[in-house]
Formats: structure tokens, sequence, C-alpha cells
């Protein structure tokens, strides 16, 4: 993880700096509804939960049901690590991979959002989830490609063959 910073890194700073991997992240968000979550139990120890994410005005959204464990623990430590959905036997699009600090939404800022998602996440905890990485791994021909995204710093390609 990155150090903290003071000001929130949101989705569309991540599309305005690296618009092509954004796309390709964001079309294996979309490709399954539901992804998988980490984070931190209150031992310090990893758990991992379903979960479902929106792109909304420029914002990851993450919505629980109210006071989830998941919501417990983003409460308490805010470090998140999301995993796309691989898909059934593939690789097709990639496999994206997010990491940031969560934000809980409240007031007007959650009513906003919950206007927009009223059947999805009406009564729902919501959280903005900043990204402070992200990784797509895709496969062509006999060779992996890792392309890496931060803040300020570009994409990244490593490639393994």
């Amino acid at each position: 993880m990155s150090a903290h910073t003071d000001h929130m890194t949101d989705w569309k700073t991540f599309d305005t700096e690296a618009p092509q991997l954004a796309r390709a992240v964001a079309a294996r968000l979309h490709a399954h509804k539901h992804h998988v979550l980490a984070t931190l139990r209150r031992d310090g120890s990893p758990r991992v939960s379903g979960t479902e994410v929106e792109i909304y005005d420029g914002t990851l959204l993450l919505g629980s049901m109210p006071d989830a464990r998941k919501v417990q623990d983003l409460r308490r430590d805010p470090r998140y690590a999301l995993h796309s959905n691989p898909g059934h036997h593939s690789m097709d699009g990639g496999d994206a991979k997010i990491t940031g600090r969560a934000r809980e939404l409240s007031g007007a800022e959650k009513k906003r959002v919950t206007d927009r998602y009223p059947d999805e996440i009406g009564a729902a905890d919501v959280f903005a989830l900043d990204v402070e990485e992200v990784v797509l791994t895709t496969v062509a021909g006999n060779g992996l490609h890792v392309d890496l995204w931060r803040p300020g710093a570009g994409v990244q390609r490593f490639t393994r063959t």
C-alpha cells in the first residue's frame, strides 16, 4: 500500500490519467456482477467477501448491507483490495485488481447515490473507493502482460513469457 494522502484519488483521476486501462478495467467490473473484496479484520488478518461495485459520476462505489462485517472492517481500517470476477475458465479481457482506501458516504452525498440506485442500495451502507493502485493482467499469445497504474506515475507494463 502506498502512503496515505489527504486527498482521495477517485476513479475520474484514474480515467483521466490512464483512459485505455480504465476502460479495460471498467469492462471487467461490468462483465460480471459479483467480485471479491478483501478487508482487514480487527486482528489484522484478511477477510474476503463477495461484493458488487458501480462506477458513478467519476467514483467507484461499494454498497453493502448495513453494518455487515466488511463495513465494520472498513470503518476500522479503510484499506481494501478488490479483485474482479475472473469469468468462467478464461482470462478474456484480463484480471483486474484495485487497491486503495474506502470512505463512507453520508448525508447529501450518500442520498445522491442511493437516489440513483434505489433498488440496489436504497438502505445500504455506501463507500467511495479511492484508487491507489490498479493492475490488469492479460494473456496474449505466449506472453503475460501486467499493466500497473499508480496516481501520477502513468501506466507501466511488465511482460513475462
